[in-house]
């Protein structure tokens, strides 16, 4: 029998689901807690650990003589040490392709919610009953059409996003490490993508390369009154430097699922800055995602008991 660990709280909807996958061949225990007690038993037998957003340390693998597989409930892996696990010889994989909707879709709400001020309007209505606005909110939204938006990245999501945005009637920037000619919208430098964007989108993972790519320099070439949007990682932003730009108004707001500490501080200074929408990491969250998630883990699971080789395996 293979055990595995589902590192994660889990609500009465997705136990259910987890307790469907149950089988002689097959034991999920769910575990919530980061750490602890609890953790450590499971990991002692674990042959497998799914692992969510807490942190997969050595010392996690140090005390899981048995573990074979760490298997990523989504895509990025910079919460695992994936050097220690190449030391001790454990699979790591991730699942491309399970959440590019969900996020895709938060992607582009965030936008929406930032352009037409959504998060604001809905509590003046519900918290002060204020039906009208005053004149001078007349000027403060805008749409998509006509924008010119800047996808940091090009993959799955920011592939897909191109295409809508370009329905919706966008200009659609695109720039990578590697210069390339993407199917839609156009390719151009990092310079040139921060001075034109109406709205900059992060969709690139978190590396030492790639940390603090939006910095205070980054921002400062950015057009007065853009608009940051941030559904990969947090630490892609230099966070002191965004909220500055926000509380000056030299950029005009950001929608952000990710920070650079999570959970965030409930007194972090960009929580403060004006006109933003911050959300919980929440961007992958979707009954679909789980679903297909699921799936996916079930799948490399039975591959890792009859030897055969791994979906999208990283180290």
């Amino acid at each position: 029998m293979m055990r595995a660990i589902f590192h994660h709280p889990c609500g009465p909807w997705l136990q259910e689901r987890i307790a469907a996958l149950q089988s002689d061949d097959l034991s999920i225990v769910i575990v919530p807690e980061a750490s602890g007690p609890e953790l450590d038993s499971a990991l002692a037998e674990a042959d497998v650990l799914l692992h969510v957003l807490h942190p997969v340390t050595a010392a996690m693998m140090a005390s899981a003589p048995s573990l074979k597989l760490i298997q990523k409930i989504g895509v990025g892996l910079d919460g695992i040490d994936l050097e220690a696990a190449r030391t001790r010889g454990i699979a790591v994989c991730n699942m491309p392709g399970t959440n590019t909707g969900a996020v895709v879709e938060l992607t582009l709400g965030l936008m929406l919610s930032v352009l037409r001020g959504i998060p604001r309007l809905d509590q003046r209505l519900r918290e002060q009953g204020e039906w009208g606005l005053p004149p001078s909110a007349q000027g403060a939204f805008g749409e998509i059409a006509g924008k010119t938006i800047g996808l940091v990245g090009h993959g799955h999501v920011a592939q897909r996003l191109a295409v809508i945005l370009d329905v919706l009637g966008a200009e659609v920037l695109i720039t990578t490490r590697q210069k390339m000619t993407p199917p839609s919208g156009s390719y151009v430098s990092k310079d040139e993508l921060l001075q034109r964007a109406d709205i900059l989108s992060l969709h690139i993972p978190e590396t030492p390369d790639t940390r603090n790519w939006l910095d205070a320099a980054a921002i400062g070439r950015m057009k007065q009154s853009a608009i940051v949007i941030n559904t990969a990682r947090g630490a892609l932003i230099d966070e002191p430097a965004l909220a500055q730009a926000l509380s000056s108004s030299h950029l005009g707001g950001a929608g952000l699922d990710v920070f650079a500490t999570e959970p965030i501080a409930a007194d972090a200074a960009i929580l403060s800055a004006p006109n933003v929408v911050a959300l919980p990491h929440i961007a992958w969250l979707t009954r679909e995602t789980l679903i297909r998630s699921l799936d996916a883990a079930q799948d490399n699971i039975q591959r890792l008991s009859q030897g055969w080789d791994l979906q999208h395996r990283h180290a």
